[in-house]
């Protein structure tokens, strides 16, 4: 008995000085595996406007599962998933501007040149909104450092 509890510390402390520093590729709240909260990523383009997704319209892609308001929407999606996903793995796009990353509120989003970005609260949107095409530029540059770290 206490030899197996002497193996059962061993092996959580060896856990814990283990530490993973592998970015998901898609942010996902701490419970959930939904990408956006579960809005549907596609409305954004053809409605202008969050609208929440279905558990009736889903799929998964890049580690998350997507929520769509219709079928058609899913549909869309499917055909060409990068078109629709939100860049920087749908993480806030300021912070990854800022080399970190940060959970988002699905209904503070900016559609630029084609894509879509999502970012923190009001305030970090407003921010982002001043200056976005310099933030994509420097969040283009620490994406793919985030994912790697």
């Amino acid at each position: 008995m206490i030899k197996n509890l002497k193996i059962c510390i061993s092996l959580l402390l060896a856990l814990a000085s283990f530490q993973v520093h592998a970015l998901d590729p898609t942010y996902t709240s701490l419970f959930s595996d939904k990408a956006i909260k579960g809005y549907d990523t596609v409305a954004y383009f053809t409605e202008g406007k969050p609208v929440e997704g279905s558990s009736d319209f889903t799929t998964e892609y890049n580690e998350a599962t997507w929520q769509f308001s219709s079928q058609g929407n899913l549909e869309l999606f499917l055909a060409n998933p990068e078109k629709y996903a939100p860049q920087y793995g749908g993480y806030c796009a300021y912070a990854v501007s800022q080399g970190q990353t940060a959970s988002i509120k699905p209904e503070l989003f900016t559609i630029h040149e084609g894509k879509l970005y999502l970012n923190y609260n009001e305030s970090i949107n407003q921010r982002w909104l001043k200056n976005k095409e310099a933030f994509i530029i420097d969040a283009d540059q620490n994406w793919p450092k985030l994912l790697s770290e």
